[in-house]
């Protein structure tokens, strides 16, 4: 599995890069065919507001590709708010597969 984490406006520290892979690892649990996944940590920049920060996790498997896109006040909230749904999508895929 190709994991690939990608900033946007911002130069990320150790403990989120670690955090975020701690989560992506975890993926290969649900589905083994992963091929490779992308990450994508933004600031959503609001003019005098607190910034939201944005996770977007892109999954490539053969054949499919699962997208999800979460919003909090922490990267790690929007990280794993975004890979629970990413799990949720990946279980429903395998279940609609094997039916």
């Amino acid at each position: 599995m190709n994991v690939q984490i990608q900033t946007v406006r911002f130069d990320a520290d150790a403990k989120l890069i670690d955090h975020v892979n701690k989560r992506i690892q975890k993926l290969s649990t649900f589905y083994d065919r992963i091929v490779t996944v992308e990450v994508f940590l933004k600031l959503d920049q609001l003019a005098h507001q607190i910034k939201d920060k944005i996770a977007e996790i892109k999954v490539h498997i053969p054949r499919h590709d699962f997208f999800v896109k979460h919003e909090s006040k922490s990267f790690e909230e929007s990280i794993d708010l975004a890979f629970d749904s990413l799990v949720n999508q990946i279980k429903r895929k395998k279940e609609k597969n094997l039916h």
